[in-house]
């Protein structure tokens, strides 16, 4: 029952159907933007990109709708490699535009803050970042002890990651000509039909190779959470090793983390294609 270790941690047994309909869900939101679906295909992304963390966290963590309550703290192996992934791309790319937009404001105040809350986490080490949030929260905050370790982890995932989106969005939107704001202006638009019908677009597609690549570096930095005592997939596997039943030559070892480079690089692999793939099919050169 190892590989079952591997992909669902200590989730309960009984309740591991919950966990295939997560990724299910995850491997029908990827289809959804590798593969086009006809004149849906946006729609249809942009209900999954809004619906899959929401349905995620509903099977995941119940509590309501009939389903059992399961701790994020049973989270472990594959899944919580996955959930960790997730919740840091899935909620850093709308913070990062948000941010963004604060930097490049015309409103000092607004700028000025978002300028420090960038420049604050790019400024400081993943890990002390996760070291704060999981143990100096509480002593700050009252109730901080209430939050879920994991919970507390994923929000410092969050923090973290968006101010490195904020500054890939940022270095897309000066990518575009001058020419561009000046004439959108000129035609009257409104600084919100501006940035939403013109420049905007044009920013995400100028950052695509960017966006991709700090994507890839979220997914490979969860293996951090190993140093505050999580049991993402590397983790289960180093666990797996100390068992006296898995005790072999030591190629028994080289061979566990090889197993574990591969899921890794399958996972990375397939974002750099996809990476490609969108670079060819809006024709950005870079």
């Amino acid at each position: 029952d190892r590989w079952r270790l591997f992909v669902y941690g200590l989730y309960p047994s009984e309740l591991r159907w919950r966990v295939d309909v997560f990724y299910g869900l995850g491997a029908l939101t990827i289809a959804a933007f590798v593969f086009s679906f006809g004149p849906i295909t946006k729609r249809l992304r942009l209900i999954l990109f809004v619906g899959f963390p929401i349905a995620a966290y509903i099977f995941l963590v119940g509590g309501f709708a009939g389903l059992k309550y399961v701790s994020p703290e049973d989270f472990g192996g594959l899944l919580l490699t996955v959930v960790i992934a997730s919740v840091g791309i899935f909620s850093s790319i709308p913070l990062g535009l948000i941010l963004m937009l604060g930097r490049t404001s015309d409103l000092k105040i607004i700028s000025k803050i978002c300028t420090y809350y960038i420049e604050f986490w790019r400024g400081v080490p993943h890990i002390a970042v996760i070291v704060m949030f999981v143990a100096l929260l509480p002593i700050f905050i009252p109730d901080g002890n209430k939050i879920d370790i994991v919970v507390r982890a994923l929000i410092a995932f969050a923090a973290f990651n968006s101010a490195y989106m904020a500054e890939v969005f940022r270095g897309g939107l000066q990518s575009i000509p001058a020419g561009q704001f000046e004439a959108s202006k000129a035609i009257g638009l409104s600084y919100w039909k501006m940035m939403g019908y013109i420049i905007l677009p044009q920013a995400i597609r100028n950052s695509v190779p960017a966006l991709v690549n700090t994507c890839i570096s979220i997914f490979k930095e969860t293996t951090i959470v190993l140093l505050i005592g999580f049991s993402d997939f590397l983790g289960i596997i180093q666990l797996s090793l100390e068992d006296p039943k898995w005790l072999g030559p030591p190629h028994i070892f080289s061979s566990a983390y090889v197993f574990a480079a591969l899921i890794y690089f399958s996972f990375t692999f397939g974002m750099s294609k996809y990476s490609l793939r969108l670079e060819n099919r809006t024709n950005v050169d870079h």
